[in-house]
């Protein structure tokens, strides 16, 4: 097939970028060469207008390959989109791409899906410059924390202490910061020795980075911290990077709890591609709004359950039929998959992509609705 039928059917649309990202340090790093993009925004913008055959590829061998159109330059390269879970990884030329372009943190790249192909731009004017050092001697700014979490049951586990963070917010707030050699030896090493100080106490602790794909991992004294501090499920924790330390906060008065209402659908969410396949039956839904919502009321003996268990059985309810159904749910990490019945609720209602699932836990059973 002659490269050309790939683009022109229709003109091209250059303002219209559903997909937009800055690239990250792992983005850009040429020894391991990937792109990471959402599950949400690839299922939503590329896999809808891709094949049948391509999705069957994709779904039965979690990767399939296609043509990648550079639109600064017009080259053309042969890639594949490689599905791992809670997002996808863009492989093949893309550590050529890396090179070839001189891409860097910050700078934003665009994709779209058009005429059987993935188009890519990162148009010059994008750039973002990171300074090469770190900032030296600012004084701290005490209304200035740029990393905000409200803390899971995950979080605040002390026989399993650590605290995930999410990739973007520590490589744009504390990496940034970093000189090249400490990023460096972070990427080889996988994790670096850090100095946080509790902003609270005044207390001074020596921790560990550690880099795990998606997240990074602040390690350590973590479970001494949850224990002297008591910790709990719905505190907010504030972080900032500052004269070479990692400076952290959690102010009493941020104690979140959340009250269960009829009329509250505290988890709402699109469905994907993956969500209403039918082969293989489960429902995605986020680590942070399933921990935050549905196991803050759970009781201590269930949460451990599902911690040692990897999985629990619970009530579900239709709210628009009021149909009753046994369930389970699945903790796979980063997120949780609502599985057992699941097949049989997207026949019945007939579920696809783009419809829209509120979920809420009410009276010990969880009740989820599709207007």
């Amino acid at each position: 097939m002659k490269r050309t039928s790939y683009y022109n059917a229709a003109p091209q649309v250059h303002d219209h970028w559903p997909i937009k990202k800055a690239l990250t340090l792992s983005d850009v790093d040429i020894t391991h060469p990937f792109l990471t993009l959402s599950r949400q925004q690839v299922e939503t913008h590329i896999l809808v207008y891709m094949t049948v055959q391509q999705q069957e590829n994709l779904r039965a061998e979690s990767q399939v390959g296609f043509n990648a159109m550079d639109d600064d330059t017009g080259e053309m390269y042969v890639m594949k989109l490689k599905w791992r879970g809670s997002y996808y990884n863009l492989i093949g030329k893309w550590g050529k791409v890396v090179r070839g372009k001189g891409l860097d943190v910050g700078q934003e790249i665009r994709l779209r899906w058009f005429n059987g192909c993935l188009h890519f731009s990162v148009p010059q004017h994008q750039i973002v410059a990171v300074p090469p050092v770190r900032l030296v001697a600012a004084p701290l700014i005490q209304d200035h924390w740029p990393i905000r979490k409200v803390l899971t049951s995950s979080d605040v586990d002390p026989n399993h202490p650590f605290l995930p963070l999410p990739r973007k917010s520590v490589e744009e707030h504390i990496l940034v910061h970093w000189i090249p050699q400490e990023r460096e030896r972070l990427r080889k090493e996988e994790q670096v020795s850090i100095n946080a100080r509790d902003y609270d106490t005044g207390e001074t602790h020596g921790m560990k980075l550690k880099w795990k794909g998606n997240y990074y991992y602040l390690i350590g004294k973590w479970g001494n911290i949850i224990r002297h501090k008591g910790l709990g499920v719905g505190q907010e924790i504030r972080i900032r990077w500052t004269n070479n330390c990692l400076y952290f906060s959690v102010p009493e008065e941020r104690y979140v709890a959340t009250a269960s209402g009829h009329d509250n659908w505290p988890i709402k969410k699109t469905l994907t591609l993956s969500d209403v396949d039918t082969n293989h039956p489960f429902l995605t839904l986020p680590g942070k709004a399933v921990e935050d919502h549905i196991l803050f009321y759970w009781t201590h003996q269930a949460r451990e359950q599902l911690r040692n268990e990897h999985q629990v059985g619970i009530n579900a309810r239709d709210d628009d039929t009021s149909d009753l159904y046994v369930m389970k749910l699945k903790w796979r990490g980063s997120y949780y998959n609502l599985i057992g019945k699941w097949g049989k609720i997207i026949r019945e209602k007939r579920l696809n992509v783009g419809r829209e699932i509120r979920v809420r836990w009410d009276n010990g059973c969880l009740i989820f609705s599709v207007p």
